[in-house]
């Protein structure tokens, strides 16, 4: 049998690169956007007014979420694209309650 020697490789042609955002660039300002009417956000909007705040068991038995979806509900959606700021307290009985300011 016989062997070959190997070939001559070409140098590869990197691929063009897209146009990526400068790092720390300002995004565009964040304003609050209102809950259509009768919503779960509108739900959950209401509850987080009220004087004493929500438990989380209290928003999972209004909205029939897990606790992982409700948490995430109010870190992606209340926090990050609302840009309100949600207030957590734990209170005496361990318990910890959300708010927002109204």
């Amino acid at each position: 049998m016989r062997h070959r020697a190997p070939r001559a490789r070409r140098p590869r042609e990197s691929p063009p690169r897209k146009a990526s955002p400068a790092k720390g660039a300002p995004k565009g300002a964040k304003k609050a956007q209102s809950a259509r009417e009768g919503s779960k956000t509108d739900l959950v909007l209401g509850l987080l007014k009220r004087s004493g705040g929500v438990t989380a068991k209290e928003l999972m038995k209004a909205t029939g979420w897990q606790p992982h979806s409700v948490r995430g509900f109010l870190s992606g959606t209340i926090r990050k694209k609302m840009g309100l700021a949600v207030i957590s307290a734990k209170g005496e009985n361990g318990e910890r309650s959300y708010s927002i300011k109204a």
